[in-house]
């Protein structure tokens, strides 16, 4: 599809079809809940693709800054977008994260698993290299999940940050 270059506050032509690219999406249901969200709008026909984060909008009369403004208030974000803007390497931030998370976890793994590895105090050890995992590592589940119950809407999301949350505090209150 062609990208707009035309200004927020212009509405679009009948034919010409607007793409919006889309922040904040972590899986289909969000990608699901944006288009429901365009649909409502009177004269829109909007097709979002969860994989490429966009959407693809036909809004006779409609202009960019309203159609960004509904998938704002579905609790996203949406720009226009920039014709030489390089593409974001999401990948690389979660790669990041992972490794991380990886790094620390298993020392955590090998001494709960391993008695011989085990010291006094090897559970606050253990508490220590856990935290920044369930914290920063998993802080996208939980930023997704936080917006998602801004919107009374549920997600994967959801459900991978009640269960870190709910596990590390069953851990702190058996270790307290």
């Amino acid at each position: 599809m062609r990208s707009r270059a035309s200004s927020s506050a212009a509405a679009a032509p009948a034919g010409d079809p607007i793409e919006l690219r889309l922040e904040g999406m972590t899986c289909a249901s969000c990608a699901n809940r944006i288009e429901r969200k365009l649909n409502k709008l009177p004269g829109v026909d909007a097709e979002v693709n969860y994989a490429l984060e966009r959407a693809i909008v036909r809004a006779p009369g409609t202009s960019p800054a309203e159609l960004i403004e509904a998938v704002r208030a579905a609790g996203y974000d949406a720009h226009e977008p920039a014709p030489e803007a390089p593409p974001v390497d999401e990948a690389a931030r979660y790669r990041t994260r992972f490794i991380v998370a990886a790094v620390l976890a298993a020392p955590v793994v090998a001494m709960a698993m391993v008695p011989p590895l085990q010291f006094p105090g090897w559970q606050w050890a253990s508490l220590a290299l856990a935290l920044p995992v369930v914290t920063w590592a998993a802080w996208p589940f939980h930023r997704a999940a936080l917006r998602n119950a801004r919107h009374g809407a549920t997600s994967m999301d959801t459900l991978v940050s009640i269960g870190v949350t709910a596990a590390t505090l069953w851990s702190l209150y058996a270790l307290l």
